[in-house]
């Protein structure tokens, strides 16, 4: 699934993620994101323009975040809720 960046995921889904990215995948260093607000790797202040401060790490295709996907028939599918949300933030109010 090719990732739009509109932020959907990593404000409003409950996932395990690294606390402390220095400290990588550890037991010791993961922790519960609600779901209700901001992950704390997530940069950026505008739909469609999001990052994420730990996907360049070696260890990010081992977190959920990496594993998210949605019911793709290519690798290269754009994301729906990506999709729909850029579609729905561009509309006039």
């Amino acid at each position: 699934m090719k990732c739009l960046r509109c932020g959907y995921c990593c404000m409003n889904l409950c996932v395990v993620i690294v606390d402390n990215p220095d400290k990588g995948i550890r037991k010791d260093n993961l922790k519960f994101h609600e779901g209700k607000g901001r992950c704390q790797h997530l940069l950026g202040n505008k739909v469609g323009e999001y990052s994420c401060a730990i996907h360049n790490k070696k260890w990010y295709k081992k977190t959920p975040c990496y594993q998210h996907g949605q019911i793709e028939r290519n690798k290269n599918d754009h994301c729906r809720m990506g999709e729909y949300l850029l579609k729905k933030t561009k509309q006039p109010k």
